[in-house]
């Protein structure tokens, strides 16, 4: 799945971005499949996923994710404060 999603990612990394504008990113959706023979295959990316936290598999997943890609790209430019715990 991962080197599907690098392959993806690749194949229009110029086109993702052509003014190189500076401090934006985007969050992908992946759609897989795995067939009768457990071979992983890409059906689609999408630019614009759906992030709605609408059954329990969801809810579990999409919020870390969420946080996460926040972590990792307005943290560097924000760092949170740090405050006592």
């Amino acid at each position: 799945m991962r080197s599907l999603a690098t392959d993806a990612i690749k194949c229009v990394y110029g086109k993702m971005d052509p003014n190189r504008r500076e401090h934006n990113f985007e969050i992908f959706g992946l759609d897989f499949m795995i067939d009768q023979n457990l071979k992983v295959w890409l059906i689609e990316v999408n630019t614009n996923p759906d992030i709605q936290t609408s059954s329990p598999s969801l809810t579990r997943i999409i919020p870390p994710m969420i946080e996460n890609a926040l972590r990792l790209t307005i943290d560097p430019l924000f760092p949170p404060p740090n405050w006592p715990v």
